[in-house]
């Protein structure tokens, strides 16, 4: 039974790969059955012919600076909130918890016109900043929540050996925390990977677009070349594929 589910789990990337070797005039006819002269023209056409290059290179960099900015700020503000109690503490971890309630798509028109206004639109790092506010959320919660699981004996046995504030977080406890740290890393990366609404209204110029949003190219006014966008599809997913079955 599980092999079963498995199989209808990993069949649509299946399907993906062979339309997207079909013409238009195939899938038209049928989207469900195998070509029937597989051609690989729609790859040559979508890598060499398009600008998927570019918005792959503009997806790796804003994905893994967001990815090293989530992880590394999830862990300093998790970890302080799990172990000091200070004024304001519990406001800063409301504040951060906000993000659970306010809805993502509730905020784009106000910060499109934040973004226009101060000009931080239409540049490599704009994403960059939305994907990380709105990161630390899910990041902080998950690392402050595993920190009280570990017993502060540890920090104070590093303490009385002599090591520093700064080398017990990074050199103890951050190992410590690695498995949430890597459950961060995973959701984030499919999460900033798979953006689509920010993309949008961010950026315009082609240059600085992602995937998610070159993938729209491929629809015109009164038809969409299938085939041609889910060749782009399965190009987009072979990294998210590699990352997450390596």
């Amino acid at each position: 039974i599980l092999i079963i589910f498995s199989i209808t789990c990993f069949f649509p990337i299946v399907w993906l790969f062979y339309s997207s070797l079909k013409t238009q005039a195939e899938f038209s006819t049928n989207p469900l059955t195998l070509p029937a002269t597989p051609s690989f023209r729609h790859y040559y056409t979508v890598l060499f012919e398009t600008d998927m290059f570019t918005w792959m290179l503009n997806t790796i960099r804003t994905t893994a600076i967001s990815l090293i900015l989530i992880i590394l700020l999830s862990f300093i503000v998790g970890y302080f909130l799990s172990r000091f109690q200070f004024k304001g503490r519990n406001f800063m971890y409301g504040f951060y918890m906000l993000g659970v309630l306010v809805p993502m798509h509730a905020l784009m028109i106000p910060m499109y016109i934040q973004f226009h206004s101060l000009s931080l639109d239409n540049r490599w790092f704009s994403l960059i900043i939305p994907y990380v506010s709105f990161g630390l959320t899910i990041g902080v919660f998950l690392v402050e929540s595993a920190m009280h699981s570990v017993p502060i004996d540890l920090e104070e046995a590093a303490a009385i050996d002599g090591a520093s504030f700064h080398r017990t977080m990074f050199s103890i406890m951050m190992p410590i925390a690695k498995p949430v740290l890597v459950t961060i890393g995973i959701i984030q990366f499919f999460s900033c990977w798979n953006e689509f609404s920010f993309a949008l209204i961010l950026i315009s110029d082609n240059g600085l677009k992602t995937i998610p949003v070159g993938l729209t190219m491929f629809k015109g006014a009164y038809q969409t070349e299938y085939p041609k966008m889910m060749t782009g599809m399965f190009v987009a997913m072979l990294p998210a594929m590699i990352l997450y079955f390596s």
